[in-house]
């Protein structure tokens, strides 16, 4: 029998980030399941889930747990792991770690002592969903979860509502209802989306159509709100940009809805991209808001 080879990769061993099915457990590549049973351990961020995975392929690697309330604690551990030789493999509950998952900081940790970070591409809800989504593809925002509280999501979505990109969201069935709401709300009854659930399950579905049919659609109980939903809003039509016309998204009165949920690095880096406006102007409306206009004068963009 010929010797499968085994995964190798710079450093004294490496972080595999390993995507893994959504649902069907069909949806692995040969790779993931060489990577998951040849690694010394396998970081999960539920370790009863990512069993059934393993147990279904009769893979044995030592499972440990990696989600939000301990992943600061792991980190110092599983570096020295790495810095020892073991090689470690992180997975989510469902697709690709660190898309609304956790591990961030303890890739951040990784990649900050020169050890290696090796991706195992696989399924993802995002990119499964745009594929069936029946909207525009070439460009796409994947925003993830918004804020709970309703004031707080309905000013993301009014941020987000001139982008021409098709906006990708994830939610909970339980809030999905409220959602929807919001989004009509925010960007109008016409707007063409779509909504994924239960994806590479026995009862996936996607309903297709405007917001308002979509949103009457989960009220009158035609869409089920069982299952993480995926949710695909269509960009903007006729959006122009400051260089363009008067079309464009006042700063006034974008700058404080982005400042209010946004550090302001990124609160800047949208700003320019609704409004297509010049980066240091847009920095120093933004410093202003802040600080003052005494301030903001003698202030140079110091965000990136």
């Amino acid at each position: 029998m010929k010797e499968v080879r085994r995964e190798r990769a710079p450093g004294p061993g490496s972080l595999y980030v390993v995507a893994t099915p959504i649902g069907n457990l069909e949806d692995i590549t040969l790779r993931a399941l060489r990577v998951l049973s040849q690694s010394d351990l396998i970081l999960a961020e539920d370790t009863r889930r990512t069993a059934r995975l393993l147990n279904h392929y009769g893979i044995g690697t030592r499972l440990l747990s990696l989600h939000q309330h301990n992943e600061r604690r792991r980190i110092e551990e599983t570096v020295s792991r790495l810095e020892a030789g073991a090689n470690v493999a992180l997975v989510s509950d469902a697709g690709t770690p660190l898309i609304s998952d956790p591990g961030f900081p303890l890739l951040r940790a990784i990649i900050g002592r020169g050890l290696g970070a090796v991706p195992v591409p696989g399924p993802s809800a995002v990119t499964a969903a745009l594929s069936i989504g029946g909207l525009a593809t070439d460009r796409f925002l994947f925003v993830g979860f918004l804020k709970a509280r309703a004031a707080a999501r309905r000013a993301q979505l009014q941020a987000l509502a001139p982008l021409p990109d098709t906006l990708v969201l994830l939610e909970s069935p339980v809030r999905i209802r409220a959602l929807l709401g919001d989004l009509v709300q925010c960007f109008g009854g016409d707007r063409q989306a779509a909504l994924a659930r239960e994806l590479t399950k026995l009862h996936e579905a996607v309903s297709r159509g405007t917001l308002e049919g979509l949103t009457r659609g989960v009220s009158s109980g035609e869409i089920p709100e069982r299952g993480e939903f995926v949710v695909l809003v269509a960009g903007a039509s006729g959006s122009v940009s400051a260089a363009d016309g008067s079309a464009a998204v006042g700063l006034e009165k974008l700058l404080p809805l982005l400042l209010a949920e946004l550090p302001l690095k990124r609160a800047v880096s949208l700003a320019v991209r609704i409004t297509g406006e010049r980066r240091n102007v847009v920095y120093r409306t933004a410093l202003a808001m802040i600080s003052g206009p005494q301030v903001a004068s003698g202030s140079k963009d110091t965000s990136d």
